[in-house]
Protein backbone atom coordinates (compact mmCIF):
# COMPACT_ATOMS: atom_id res chain seq x y z
CA UNK A 1 0.00 0.00 0.00
CA UNK A 2 1.41 3.39 -0.70
CA UNK A 3 2.15 5.53 1.92
CA UNK A 4 2.87 9.50 1.76
CA UNK A 5 6.38 8.82 2.19
CA UNK A 6 6.49 6.39 -0.51
CA UNK A 7 5.10 7.84 -3.13
CA UNK A 8 4.84 6.36 -6.80
CA UNK A 9 5.92 7.32 -9.94
CA UNK A 10 3.11 8.64 -11.36
CA UNK A 11 2.96 10.76 -8.34
CA UNK A 12 6.29 11.71 -8.65
CA UNK A 13 5.19 12.64 -12.91
CA UNK A 14 2.47 14.88 -11.46
CA UNK A 15 4.45 16.57 -9.02
CA UNK A 16 7.03 17.56 -11.68
CA UNK A 17 4.08 18.59 -14.15
CA UNK A 18 2.43 20.63 -11.99
CA UNK A 19 5.84 22.73 -10.52
CA UNK A 20 6.60 23.48 -13.71
CA UNK A 21 3.13 24.64 -14.83
CA UNK A 22 3.79 26.83 -11.64
CA UNK A 23 6.90 28.41 -12.55
CA UNK A 24 5.08 29.00 -16.37
CA UNK A 25 1.70 30.44 -15.41
CA UNK A 26 1.43 31.39 -11.80
CA UNK A 27 4.79 32.53 -10.52
CA UNK A 28 5.76 35.25 -13.15
CA UNK A 29 2.12 37.00 -12.36
CA UNK A 30 2.04 36.93 -8.36
CA UNK A 31 3.43 40.06 -7.52
CA UNK A 32 1.10 41.44 -10.12
CA UNK A 33 -1.63 39.80 -8.16
CA UNK A 34 -0.56 41.08 -5.27
CA UNK A 35 -0.40 44.71 -6.14
CA UNK A 36 -3.76 44.79 -7.83
CA UNK A 37 -5.13 42.78 -5.19
CA UNK A 38 -7.22 39.94 -7.50
CA UNK A 39 -6.12 36.86 -9.15
CA UNK A 40 -6.79 36.86 -13.13
CA UNK A 41 -9.19 34.09 -13.42
CA UNK A 42 -7.94 32.89 -16.36
CA UNK A 43 -5.54 31.06 -14.17
CA UNK A 44 -8.26 28.74 -13.36
CA UNK A 45 -9.19 28.17 -16.53
CA UNK A 46 -5.36 27.15 -17.32
CA UNK A 47 -5.58 25.25 -14.42
CA UNK A 48 -8.49 23.29 -15.72
CA UNK A 49 -7.54 22.68 -18.69
CA UNK A 50 -4.98 20.99 -17.21
CA UNK A 51 -6.84 18.84 -15.02
CA UNK A 52 -5.79 20.62 -11.48
CA UNK A 53 -8.99 21.87 -10.75
CA UNK A 54 -10.24 18.29 -10.84
CA UNK A 55 -7.58 16.16 -8.75
CA UNK A 56 -9.80 15.28 -5.80
CA UNK A 57 -13.29 15.21 -8.04
CA UNK A 58 -14.97 11.92 -9.88
CA UNK A 59 -14.61 11.37 -14.12
CA UNK A 60 -18.14 11.74 -14.16
CA UNK A 61 -17.97 15.76 -13.36
CA UNK A 62 -14.39 16.18 -15.32
CA UNK A 63 -12.37 15.08 -12.84
CA UNK A 64 -9.81 12.60 -12.56
CA UNK A 65 -10.72 10.92 -9.26
CA UNK A 66 -7.15 10.21 -8.04
CA UNK A 67 -6.03 9.50 -4.50
CA UNK A 68 -5.56 11.96 -2.03
CA UNK A 69 -1.61 11.52 -2.24
CA UNK A 70 -2.46 14.05 -5.21
CA UNK A 71 -4.51 16.51 -3.47
CA UNK A 72 -1.81 16.54 -0.72
CA UNK A 73 1.22 16.99 -3.37
CA UNK A 74 -1.32 19.95 -4.83
CA UNK A 75 -1.55 21.37 -1.53
CA UNK A 76 2.21 21.48 -1.22
CA UNK A 77 3.48 22.71 -4.37
CA UNK A 78 1.19 25.82 -4.29
CA UNK A 79 2.37 26.68 -1.55
CA UNK A 80 5.57 27.25 -2.87
CA UNK A 81 4.54 30.48 -5.32
CA UNK A 82 5.20 32.98 -2.28
CA UNK A 83 1.64 33.77 -2.10
CA UNK A 84 -0.19 32.21 1.06
CA UNK A 85 -3.19 34.73 -1.26
CA UNK A 86 -3.32 32.81 -4.20
CA UNK A 87 -2.89 29.30 -2.21
CA UNK A 88 -5.48 29.52 0.39
CA UNK A 89 -7.75 30.72 -3.02
CA UNK A 90 -7.26 27.72 -4.54
CA UNK A 91 -8.25 25.44 -2.00
CA UNK A 92 -11.03 26.86 -0.93
CA UNK A 93 -11.94 26.38 -4.12
CA UNK A 94 -11.11 23.08 -4.29
CA UNK A 95 -11.05 21.32 -0.59
CA UNK A 96 -13.25 23.94 1.35
CA UNK A 97 -16.38 24.57 -0.76
CA UNK A 98 -16.79 22.74 -3.98
CA UNK A 99 -16.51 19.44 -2.26
CA UNK A 100 -20.12 20.18 -0.31
CA UNK A 101 -21.50 20.21 -4.05
CA UNK A 102 -19.89 16.70 -4.28
CA UNK A 103 -21.60 15.26 -1.22
CA UNK A 104 -24.71 16.97 -1.04
CA UNK A 105 -25.84 18.64 -3.62
CA UNK A 106 -28.05 17.76 -6.14
CA UNK A 107 -27.17 15.84 -9.84
CA UNK A 108 -28.54 19.38 -11.10
CA UNK A 109 -26.57 21.81 -8.98
CA UNK A 110 -23.10 19.19 -9.49
CA UNK A 111 -23.80 19.63 -13.53
CA UNK A 112 -24.38 23.79 -13.28
CA UNK A 113 -21.84 24.78 -10.37
CA UNK A 114 -19.32 21.76 -9.95
CA UNK A 115 -18.19 21.05 -13.12
CA UNK A 116 -17.47 24.57 -14.19
CA UNK A 117 -15.40 24.53 -11.05
CA UNK A 118 -13.62 21.58 -12.31
CA UNK A 119 -13.34 23.09 -15.68
CA UNK A 120 -11.98 26.37 -13.97
CA UNK A 121 -15.37 28.86 -15.70
CA UNK A 122 -16.25 29.29 -11.97
CA UNK A 123 -15.00 30.19 -8.49
CA UNK A 124 -16.76 28.80 -5.07
CA UNK A 125 -16.71 29.69 -1.86
CA UNK A 126 -17.64 28.58 1.31
CA UNK A 127 -19.83 30.89 4.12
CA UNK A 128 -19.63 30.31 7.21
CA UNK A 129 -18.48 32.60 9.57
CA UNK A 130 -20.25 35.76 10.84
CA UNK A 131 -19.44 39.00 12.14
CA UNK A 132 -20.83 37.52 15.91
CA UNK A 133 -19.87 33.16 14.69
CA UNK A 134 -16.68 32.36 14.16
CA UNK A 135 -15.99 29.22 15.17
CA UNK A 136 -19.14 28.92 16.93
CA UNK A 137 -20.89 27.82 14.08
CA UNK A 138 -24.18 26.96 16.04
CA UNK A 139 -25.10 31.02 16.61
CA UNK A 140 -25.35 31.79 13.00
CA UNK A 141 -27.60 34.48 12.96
CA UNK A 142 -28.50 34.23 8.59
CA UNK A 143 -32.05 33.26 7.79
CA UNK A 144 -33.66 31.64 5.11
CA UNK A 145 -37.05 31.49 5.14
CA UNK A 146 -39.04 29.03 2.66
CA UNK A 147 -41.61 30.68 0.51
CA UNK A 148 -43.00 28.51 -2.00
CA UNK A 149 -40.66 27.43 -4.22
CA UNK A 150 -37.74 29.59 -2.56
CA UNK A 151 -35.93 30.90 0.51
CA UNK A 152 -35.65 34.33 1.19
CA UNK A 153 -32.14 35.14 2.78
CA UNK A 154 -31.06 37.95 5.32
CA UNK A 155 -27.92 38.21 7.30
CA UNK A 156 -24.27 39.04 6.69
CA UNK A 157 -20.92 37.00 6.34
CA UNK A 158 -17.63 38.11 6.77
CA UNK A 159 -13.55 36.92 6.36
CA UNK A 160 -15.26 35.06 2.90
CA UNK A 161 -12.17 34.50 0.93
CA UNK A 162 -13.31 34.53 -2.92
CA UNK A 163 -16.40 36.10 -1.64
CA UNK A 164 -15.79 39.26 -4.27
CA UNK A 165 -14.97 38.23 -7.27
CA UNK A 166 -16.41 34.45 -7.00
CA UNK A 167 -19.49 33.37 -8.45
CA UNK A 168 -21.24 31.48 -5.50
CA UNK A 169 -21.36 30.74 -1.95
CA UNK A 170 -22.00 27.41 -0.44
CA UNK A 171 -23.77 29.34 2.80
CA UNK A 172 -24.59 28.33 6.42
CA UNK A 173 -28.00 29.29 7.30
CA UNK A 174 -30.43 29.30 10.02
CA UNK A 175 -33.75 27.32 8.26
CA UNK A 176 -35.08 27.10 11.64
CA UNK A 177 -33.85 29.38 14.32
CA UNK A 178 -35.86 27.22 17.59
CA UNK A 179 -33.25 24.11 16.90
CA UNK A 180 -29.57 25.32 17.37
CA UNK A 181 -27.47 22.99 15.46
CA UNK A 182 -30.57 21.10 13.59
CA UNK A 183 -31.87 24.64 12.63
CA UNK A 184 -28.50 24.65 10.47
CA UNK A 185 -28.68 24.24 6.31
CA UNK A 186 -26.22 24.82 3.49
CA UNK A 187 -27.63 26.46 0.68
CA UNK A 188 -26.03 27.70 -2.80
CA UNK A 189 -26.38 31.47 -3.00
CA UNK A 190 -25.25 33.43 -6.76
CA UNK A 191 -23.08 35.75 -6.10
CA UNK A 192 -24.57 38.32 -8.80
CA UNK A 193 -28.50 37.42 -7.57
CA UNK A 194 -30.24 40.36 -6.16
CA UNK A 195 -29.74 41.74 -2.62
CA UNK A 196 -26.37 40.01 -2.70
CA UNK A 197 -23.77 42.41 -2.03
CA UNK A 198 -19.82 42.64 -1.29
CA UNK A 199 -16.69 44.54 0.30
CA UNK A 200 -13.26 43.61 -0.01
CA UNK A 201 -11.74 43.88 3.83
CA UNK A 202 -8.22 45.12 3.65
CA UNK A 203 -5.77 42.58 5.07
CA UNK A 204 -2.62 42.59 6.61
CA UNK A 205 -1.63 39.79 4.52
CA UNK A 206 -3.20 37.50 1.71
CA UNK A 207 -3.30 40.44 -0.29
CA UNK A 208 -3.70 38.49 -3.78
CA UNK A 209 -6.75 36.64 -2.58
CA UNK A 210 -9.94 39.00 -1.88
CA UNK A 211 -11.29 38.49 1.50
CA UNK A 212 -15.32 39.85 1.86
CA UNK A 213 -17.88 41.07 4.40
CA UNK A 214 -21.36 39.91 2.76
CA UNK A 215 -24.58 40.79 3.00
CA UNK A 216 -28.05 39.14 2.21
CA UNK A 217 -30.92 41.53 1.74
CA UNK A 218 -34.13 39.42 0.89
CA UNK A 219 -32.52 37.45 -1.50
CA UNK A 220 -34.58 35.04 -2.76
CA UNK A 221 -32.96 31.48 -3.81
CA UNK A 222 -34.71 28.33 -5.32
CA UNK A 223 -35.11 25.44 -3.08
CA UNK A 224 -32.97 23.15 -5.21
CA UNK A 225 -30.19 25.24 -3.98
CA UNK A 226 -30.83 23.49 -1.00
CA UNK A 227 -27.57 21.07 -0.41
CA UNK A 228 -28.46 17.95 1.37
CA UNK A 229 -31.47 17.81 3.78
CA UNK A 230 -32.61 20.66 5.28
CA UNK A 231 -31.25 21.28 8.91
CA UNK A 232 -28.45 18.73 8.43
CA UNK A 233 -25.83 21.50 7.18
CA UNK A 234 -23.78 21.64 11.10
CA UNK A 235 -23.05 18.03 10.72
CA UNK A 236 -22.02 18.21 6.75
CA UNK A 237 -20.15 21.38 8.22
CA UNK A 238 -18.24 19.61 11.57
CA UNK A 239 -17.65 16.43 8.75
CA UNK A 240 -16.02 18.79 6.13
CA UNK A 241 -13.60 20.68 8.20
CA UNK A 242 -11.39 17.53 8.86
CA UNK A 243 -10.51 17.88 5.45
CA UNK A 244 -10.53 21.58 5.59
CA UNK A 245 -8.10 21.27 8.54
CA UNK A 246 -5.59 18.84 6.80
CA UNK A 247 -5.21 20.88 4.11
CA UNK A 248 -4.22 24.04 6.05
CA UNK A 249 -2.13 21.39 7.55
CA UNK A 250 -0.18 20.43 4.78
CA UNK A 251 -0.41 24.30 3.49
CA UNK A 252 1.73 25.55 6.26
CA UNK A 253 4.46 22.54 6.35
CA UNK A 254 4.62 23.15 3.11
CA UNK A 255 5.71 26.54 4.03
CA UNK A 256 7.48 26.20 6.85
CA UNK A 257 9.69 23.83 4.79
CA UNK A 258 9.94 26.53 1.05
CA UNK A 259 10.17 29.28 3.76
CA UNK A 260 13.39 27.48 5.20
CA UNK A 261 15.04 26.67 1.59
CA UNK A 262 14.69 30.18 0.76
CA UNK A 263 16.49 31.68 3.87
CA UNK A 264 19.29 29.05 3.30
CA UNK A 265 19.82 29.97 -0.49
CA UNK A 266 20.14 33.75 1.35
CA UNK A 267 22.71 33.03 4.08
CA UNK A 268 24.50 30.98 1.78
CA UNK A 269 25.55 33.55 -0.39
CA UNK A 270 25.28 36.56 2.71
CA UNK A 271 28.50 37.91 4.29
CA UNK A 272 29.17 39.51 7.60
CA UNK A 273 32.39 39.98 9.02
CA UNK A 274 34.30 38.47 6.36
CA UNK A 275 32.22 34.88 5.76
CA UNK A 276 29.18 33.76 5.19
CA UNK A 277 26.19 33.62 7.26
CA UNK A 278 26.08 29.73 7.21
CA UNK A 279 29.23 29.76 8.77
CA UNK A 280 28.56 31.05 12.00
CA UNK A 281 27.68 28.02 14.47
CA UNK A 282 24.65 30.01 16.09
CA UNK A 283 23.20 30.31 12.61
CA UNK A 284 23.73 26.68 11.53
CA UNK A 285 22.54 25.28 15.22
CA UNK A 286 19.16 27.41 14.93
CA UNK A 287 19.29 25.89 10.93
CA UNK A 288 19.32 22.69 12.19
CA UNK A 289 16.25 22.94 14.57
CA UNK A 290 14.20 24.07 12.86
CA UNK A 291 15.23 20.87 10.04
CA UNK A 292 14.31 18.77 12.99
CA UNK A 293 10.89 20.83 13.99
CA UNK A 294 9.87 20.41 10.38
CA UNK A 295 10.60 16.42 9.90
CA UNK A 296 8.99 15.82 12.85
CA UNK A 297 5.81 18.10 12.09
CA UNK A 298 5.72 16.83 8.77
CA UNK A 299 5.61 13.33 9.11
CA UNK A 300 2.74 13.20 11.85
CA UNK A 301 1.10 15.61 8.87
CA UNK A 302 1.76 12.39 6.54
CA UNK A 303 0.50 10.13 8.51
CA UNK A 304 -2.90 12.06 8.47
CA UNK A 305 -2.85 12.03 4.90
CA UNK A 306 -2.29 8.45 4.73
CA UNK A 307 -5.31 8.31 7.20
CA UNK A 308 -7.28 10.61 4.52
CA UNK A 309 -6.23 8.27 1.97
CA UNK A 310 -7.98 5.07 3.75
CA UNK A 311 -10.97 7.15 4.32
CA UNK A 312 -10.47 7.47 8.01
CA UNK A 313 -12.34 10.25 9.71
CA UNK A 314 -9.26 11.44 12.03
CA UNK A 315 -10.82 14.30 14.35
CA UNK A 316 -7.93 14.38 17.04
CA UNK A 317 -5.32 13.62 14.77
CA UNK A 318 -6.11 16.33 11.40
CA UNK A 319 -7.05 18.68 14.70
CA UNK A 320 -3.18 18.22 16.16
CA UNK A 321 -1.62 18.08 12.44
CA UNK A 322 -3.05 21.83 12.35
CA UNK A 323 -2.17 22.72 15.75
CA UNK A 324 1.69 21.69 14.94
CA UNK A 325 2.37 22.85 11.74
CA UNK A 326 0.14 25.88 11.56
CA UNK A 327 2.44 26.80 15.27
CA UNK A 328 5.37 25.72 13.54
CA UNK A 329 5.12 27.81 10.28
CA UNK A 330 5.05 31.15 11.85
CA UNK A 331 7.76 29.96 14.13
CA UNK A 332 9.93 29.03 11.46
CA UNK A 333 8.99 32.12 9.10
CA UNK A 334 9.48 34.37 11.99
CA UNK A 335 12.97 32.86 12.66
CA UNK A 336 13.76 33.39 8.97
CA UNK A 337 12.82 36.31 8.58
CA UNK A 338 15.33 37.51 11.39
CA UNK A 339 18.26 35.32 9.17
CA UNK A 340 17.55 38.07 6.50
CA UNK A 341 18.77 41.26 9.33
CA UNK A 342 17.49 44.86 8.29
CA UNK A 343 16.11 43.10 4.60
CA UNK A 344 13.98 40.92 6.02
CA UNK A 345 11.84 44.36 6.97
CA UNK A 346 11.73 45.11 3.38
CA UNK A 347 9.87 44.26 0.22
CA UNK A 348 12.91 43.73 -1.73
CA UNK A 349 12.91 39.50 0.03
CA UNK A 350 10.21 37.38 -0.27
CA UNK A 351 10.29 36.65 3.24
CA UNK A 352 8.00 39.62 4.61
CA UNK A 353 5.79 38.20 1.87
CA UNK A 354 5.75 35.21 3.69
CA UNK A 355 5.58 36.63 7.45
CA UNK A 356 2.67 38.48 6.29
CA UNK A 357 0.78 35.63 5.34
CA UNK A 358 1.65 32.85 7.62
CA UNK A 359 -0.02 34.76 10.52
CA UNK A 360 -3.85 33.80 9.11
CA UNK A 361 -2.55 30.05 9.96
CA UNK A 362 -3.54 29.78 13.45
CA UNK A 363 -7.23 31.46 12.42
CA UNK A 364 -8.95 30.18 9.39
CA UNK A 365 -10.28 26.70 9.41
CA UNK A 366 -10.63 27.12 13.22
CA UNK A 367 -8.15 28.68 15.89
CA UNK A 368 -5.17 27.28 17.69
CA UNK A 369 -7.65 27.46 20.78
CA UNK A 370 -10.23 25.23 19.28
CA UNK A 371 -7.96 22.48 18.25
CA UNK A 372 -6.90 22.49 21.41
CA UNK A 373 -10.31 22.70 22.88
CA UNK A 374 -11.15 19.52 20.04
CA UNK A 375 -8.18 17.59 21.75
CA UNK A 376 -9.05 18.36 25.23
CA UNK A 377 -12.55 17.11 24.90
CA UNK A 378 -11.41 13.86 22.96
CA UNK A 379 -8.46 13.28 26.04
CA UNK A 380 -9.95 14.30 28.83
CA UNK A 381 -13.92 14.61 28.72
CA UNK A 382 -14.47 11.26 26.52
CA UNK A 383 -15.88 12.94 23.29
CA UNK A 384 -16.04 10.86 20.42
CA UNK A 385 -16.72 12.41 17.15
CA UNK A 386 -18.24 10.13 14.49
CA UNK A 387 -18.44 10.38 10.16
CA UNK A 388 -21.84 11.78 9.15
Amino acid sequence: MIRATQLSPEHQIFRDTLRAFIEKEINPHIDQWEKNQQIDREIWKKMGDMGFMGVNFPEAYGGLDLDFYYSMILCEELSHCFSGGFTISALVIQFMSAPYLLKYGSEDLKKRYLQPVILGNMVSAIAITEPGAGSDVKNIRTTAVREGDHYIINGSKTFITNGVYGDFFITAVKTDPTKGAKGISLILIDRNAPGVSARKIDKMGWHASDTAELSFDNVKVPVGHLLGEEGAGFGYLMDGLQLERLTAAIQSIATAEFTLKYTMEYINVREAFGKKLQEFQVIRHRIAQMVADIKTTKAFVNYCCDLQNDGIYAVEDCSIAKLQANELAISIVHQCLQLFGGYGFTEDYKIARLYRDVRAGTIIGGTSEIMLEIIAKMEIDGVSYKNK
